[in-house]
């Protein structure tokens, strides 16, 4: 039975089963809906760390391992996302809503010496969680129906070091270890036939590559006023992509248990091309322990991932993001929040997936606050951190999806002088 998959039909589908999708429509392509790949100190910014070495010893930054000159603590963060997303289309003026929570990111991070710095980080990367049903009656009363599902979660595994060559200059690596199951079905029948023709994908994922990051910051001690540059770049895959395609014929029964399975093809197929080059350039300007701001452009290479027994292209995608930080007076101790840093930011994404000839792009603000615990100083800062995302992705253009979203991050930094000898009895 010959397969039938139009690419503009996610926006009507999606609507007919919503509940059952997860955070976006768009998780049906790929390797899913991509997650933030940041901290919510960075995220708050607008997504920058490229060019942003923290004033403070106690933030580790992955985004860019050689930013960590100022980092002498040891540190543990838990953070936790929320997201709730907002769906439109203009057929028949739907309107849908989805809401998720999921651990974010775990990370430890601790000097190995005053020039060498190391962390490690868990997060998931991507994920897939949709039931999509698309139904047609044609003239004679024949019903055509499609119904595609997916589950699975690519997560992340990295471990980062960086090195102080001099008070100005620093480099850094980052190791990062993909790995997890994604799986997506496309069902296809009609109402006077007695068999599904079901096309199946099974990607599993093991996947290392490597992140090397530099930076330089030059301080002027006269006025506090300092510039930042910094730049990464991410290649080297060392593993692959393996794609298992099953297309067979079978009915269900009790629920979902198939029976009657017919094989009519297999395939399989490996890919080195599903985490490819990245790159980032970034600046930064600031004032010692009071303010913060920089400018960063992203750059991704396009992928080519297999999708029911199909290859399927992405283009080459930059984000562009701006943001900083603002301290009003931490050495205030009659007003709190004189000691909370503020933190504010915006990105713009021109997306690499095109459905109908349009590009999916997504643009949004951030903001967030690290409320500081009590016994937090200047040169130990530890606290709760908050973070949110407002934006907006997709468009009503060949009807398609606007997708609003508001996410709400939370989390904690417990940073402390540990694991450290006395040097004194």
């Amino acid at each position: 039975m010959k397969k039938i998959f139009v690419l503009s039909f996610i926006s009507v589908g999606y609507f007919l089963n919503a509940q059952s999708l997860s955070n976006s429509p768009y998780a049906t392509y790929g390797i899913g809906d991509v997650k933030y790949d940041n901290t919510i100190e960075t995220s708050s910014m607008g997504g920058i760390s490229t060019a942003y070495i923290s004033d403070f010893t106690s933030n580790f930054n992955f985004g860019n391992p050689a930013n960590n000159s100022n980092f002498e603590l040891t540190s543990i963060k838990l953070e936790a996302t929320n997201e709730n997303n907002y769906f439109k289309t203009d057929y028949n003026n739907t309107k849908s809503t989805k809401h998720s929570t999921y651990l974010s990111n775990i990370s430890l991070a601790f000097p190995i010496s005053s020039k060498i710095k190391m962390g490690l980080l868990y997060q998931p990367y991507s994920s897939k969680s949709y039931d999509i049903v698309n139904t047609k009656t044609m003239d004679d009363g024949t019903v055509y129906g499609n119904r595609f599902t997916g589950s699975g979660t690519l997560n992340t595994a990295q471990a980062a070091i960086s090195y102080k060559v001099n008070s100005q200059f620093a480099v850094g690596a980052r190791a990062n270890y993909y790995f997890g199951n994604l799986y997506d079905t496309n069902e296809f029948t009609t109402s006077n036939a007695e068999l599904i023709n079901g096309y199946e994908t099974k990607n599993s994922i093991r996947n290392f590559n490597f992140t090397l990051g530099t930076s330089y910051q030059n301080l002027n001690t006269s006025t506090d006023r300092k510039l930042t540059l910094g730049a990464t770049a991410t290649f080297g895959n060392t593993s692959n992509m393996s794609t298992e395609y099953l297309n067979s014929t079978y009915y269900y029964t009790d629920g979902d248990v198939k029976a009657g399975q017919t094989t009519i093809e297999t395939k399989n197929k490996s890919s080195k091309n599903l985490l490819p080059l990245q790159a980032s350039l970034g600046v930064g300007y600031g004032s010692e322990n009071q303010w913060f701001l920089s400018a960063q452009l992203d750059y991704k290479k396009g992928e080519t991932v297999t999708y029911f027994g199909d290859t399927f292209d992405f283009n080459d995608s930059y984000r562009v993001s701006a943001g900083g930080w603002y301290l009003p007076n931490y050495n205030n101790f009659r007003s709190y929040f004189s000691r909370v840093v503020y933190r504010y930011g915006a990105f713009y994404e021109k997306g690499n997936l095109k459905i109908a000839g349009t590009d999916i792009n997504k643009f949004g603000i951030s903001a967030g606050v690290m409320l500081p615990f009590k016994t937090s100083s200047i040169t130990r800062m530890s606290g709760l951190e908050i973070g949110v995302e407002l934006g907006k992705r997709g468009t009503l253009k060949n009807n398609l999806i606007n997708q609003n979203f508001v996410n709400l991050k939370v989390g904690f930094n417990f940073a402390d002088k540990w694991f450290r000898k006395s040097l004194y009895n």
